[in-house]
């Protein structure tokens, strides 16, 4: 294919993307019982700026005329460093836009959230022992919403968090925005252990300018994302204690939400990718152990993952239409990943073996949790941890039009974070 021929189908794919989004649009205004507000994102329609506004325009700028360039020229740490810092102004940034309580400190505060129930858990043992029996809903001592709706693990950091005297709604946004920026050296780290340099500084960038950053900050979807794609990229090394340690944090994985079982098809993808069977088996036994911790506090996973399947039904999720959300959660993915990616992924072949491994298995995890129906609506955040492993693909972009694209990534987030005022 020429130089030509693969830019026009690069902008055919990312136009795709964005038309994708309109179809969905439209479709959902007209559909009834989505519980969307804005379809297909889980927000309303508000037209604001905040405070957020010119950092973001600032961190944009920079990352769009300078970001390829360092990315090429620096030292691997000192890269890796600045693009840490520059996830985490521009996570910020886009969390500023709606204000610092609105945007940030009031995000895990609410009475569905997290931290709700932090306060009435003085006993860690006996919440684990009785978790179980409080997940299903209309029940006095039913547990909130996304503490019902996620195994203990995830509130369990959060009372952890408060237990070190970091108690509150905005220690816990900046939790989930500092361990949701890891993704953006994690994913890079690990296509680089997997002996893609350039592929691996390509794409830094493109992750320190995520449009998912809308949503890592701030939910606790983005923390999901960090600790997750961290266990990833430890499976990439080359040392026995990095593969036990990233089973360790791929098993409480599991344990912060039930769907990120399916990230073990990336994990699986690392593992073929550099053929050491010990790796694996090594991760599988931490993994092993974090589930057999659990169980001896008495939280057995699998009845967690069939009572949450029954809460699901008990709510909104038995109204919104499946026949929607199966093609419409993709137009919520395509604002996540941005047009980047989608181009991006049009241009993957087996040259770039170890990102066609990554991205192909995140397709993959994708495909099968769309395909349940228990992701209906919602995605933006709650896939966050496959989408950073989607994004990679805008690396296999052209250099000279790398620029422009990161330019629409950043635009594409803009225009969400101004035009809607999103729920997470």
């Amino acid at each position: 294919m020429s130089q030509r021929t693969g830019s026009r189908v690069d902008l055919i794919a990312g136009a795709a993307s964005l038309v994708l989004v309109a179809l969905a649009a439209v479709v959902g205004v007209n559909t009834p019982s989505l519980f969307a507000g804005a379809p297909p994102l889980f927000a309303v329609l508000l037209p604001h700026v905040g405070p957020g506004t010119p950092l973001a325009l600032a961190v944009a700028a920079a990352v769009v005329f300078w970001g390829p360039g360092l990315a090429a020229r620096l030292g691997w740490r000192p890269a890796l460093a600045l693009t840490y810092l520059t996830a985490v102004a521009w996570t910020l940034a886009l969390a500023l836009v709606d204000g610092w309580q609105r945007g940030v400190a009031d995000r895990l505060a609410r009475k569905d959230e997290y931290l709700h129930e932090v306060g009435g858990i003085t006993d860690i043992g006996a919440m684990l022992r009785g978790f179980s029996a409080r997940i299903l809903d209309f029940k006095p001592d039913s547990w909130t919403t996304h503490v019902a709706g996620h195994p203990p693990g995830a509130t369990l950091v959060f009372v952890w968090l408060d237990r070190l005297g970091l108690g509150g709604g905005a220690w816990a946004a900046m939790l989930c925005v500092l361990v949701g920026a890891l993704t953006a050296v994690a994913v890079p780290g690990t296509i680089r252990a997997l002996g893609s340099d350039s592929l691996a500084r390509s794409a830094l960038p493109f992750l320190a300018l995520l449009p998912g950053a809308v949503w890592v900050g701030v939910s606790a979807d983005g923390l999901f994302a960090g600790v997750t794609a961290v266990g990833i990229a430890l499976l990439a090394r080359r040392h026995w204690a990095a593969w036990l340690g990233g089973g360790v944090l791929l098993g409480f994985g599991i344990f912060l939400s039930y769907g990120l079982v399916l990230l073990g098809l990336v994990a699986l993808g690392v593992v073929l990718a550099t053929r050491r069977w010990l790796s694996l088996a090594l991760a599988v036994l931490g993994a092993l152990a974090v589930v057999a911790a659990f169980a001896a506090a008495g939280f057995w996973w699998l009845d967690g993952y069939h009572l949450v399947v029954e809460r699901y039904y008990q709510g909104i999720a038995s109204v919104r239409p499946y026949g929607y959300w199966v093609w419409a959660n993709f137009a919520a993915l395509a604002l996540a990943a941005g047009p980047a990616t989608a181009a991006g992924l049009t241009r993957l072949n087996r040259s770039a073996k170890p990102l066609l491994l990554l991205t192909g298995a995140a397709l993959l995890a994708v495909l099968a949790a769309d395909l349940t129906g228990l992701s209906k609506a919602e995605v933006e955040r709650i896939w966050l941890p496959f989408t950073v492993w989607l994004v990679p693909a805008a690396a296999l972009l052209p250099g000279p039009a790398r620029r422009w694209w990161l330019a629409a990534q950043a635009l594409t987030a803009l225009a969400v974070n101004h035009v809607l005022l999103t729920n997470w």
